[in-house]
């Protein structure tokens, strides 16, 4: 099933923000590798919702499963030209609470959001090259978040994580230029399932962020792909809180 369309692999993308960004992409001619850990009924649906599209289940905390996720979009599609590592893990800690934040979860939230990527990238990337070759758009969007920026976030673990992915996305960026560009988006709050009961977070981006609102999914994945559209565009970590760190 070979295809001349640009292809784009989005991790976590079977809901949120990742569908989002499967969606987007889908709209703008690319054929996309959808994939999960867990959810391959979501997953299988969406692959008939967006038609030319695949299905691929991995968990990115075994090495294995990583490699074997590139090699497969690649063996299906023949290609590979936009890397999105959207999916990531997270666990709620008062920061205060520093016994909480133990050696395990600090092991488990580095390996998913910070060693995925970049073995990912890392098997990736000779793909990636081959489509800067063509004269595609190659390149590497990584999806963080504002706690990777500011002092915020669910804990301390999954903040420093983000950190680490944004520096992460600047080594990268210079190591494998000029072929490969590698950007990251940085959300702030998103309407999401998993945000649903976040009440007070909300009420402050309602209050004191300059759109007075929340982001969408489609938020996202639209400076997702503005991203892949930009050919000059390298190293940035693009806020994306609606204004939230001007106040």
């Amino acid at each position: 099933m070979k295809t001349t369309s640009p292809v784009a692999l989005i991790t976590g993308s079977t809901s949120g923000i990742g569908a989002a960004i499967a969606r987007r992409l889908s709209k703008d001619g690319f054929s996309i590798v959808v994939h999960s850990r867990s959810s391959a009924e979501a997953g299988h649906a969406l692959v008939r919702e967006l038609g030319s599209a695949v299905y691929v289940q991995a968990d990115l905390a075994c090495d294995a499963d990583r490699v074997r996720l590139v090699r497969e979009a690649i063996a299906v599609w023949g290609r590979l030209d936009v890397l999105v590592n959207n999916a990531g893990i997270s666990r709620v800690i008062p920061h205060a609470d520093l016994a909480a934040a133990t050696p395990d979860v600090w092991q488990a939230l580095h390996e998913v959001n910070v060693v995925a990527p970049f073995r990912l990238i890392t098997e990736a990337q000779s793909a990636l090259r081959e489509s800067a070759a063509r004269g595609k758009p190659a390149c590497v969007v990584n999806v963080s978040s504002h706690a990777g920026v500011r002092p915020k976030g669910a804990s301390i673990p999954y903040a420093t994580t983000k950190a680490a992915l944004n520096h992460m996305t600047r080594l990268l960026a210079l190591s494998l230029a000029p072929e490969i560009r590698v950007n990251a988006v940085a959300p702030g709050l998103v309407d999401t399932p998993l945000t649903a009961d976040w009440t007070q977070a909300r009420q402050l981006w309602n209050e004191r962020s300059p759109m007075r609102r929340a982001a969408s999914p489609d938020d996202i994945a639209q400076a997702v792909a503005l991203l892949i559209a930009s050919d000059y565009l390298t190293g940035e970590i693009l806020l994306s809180d609606g204004g939230l760190n001007l106040t």
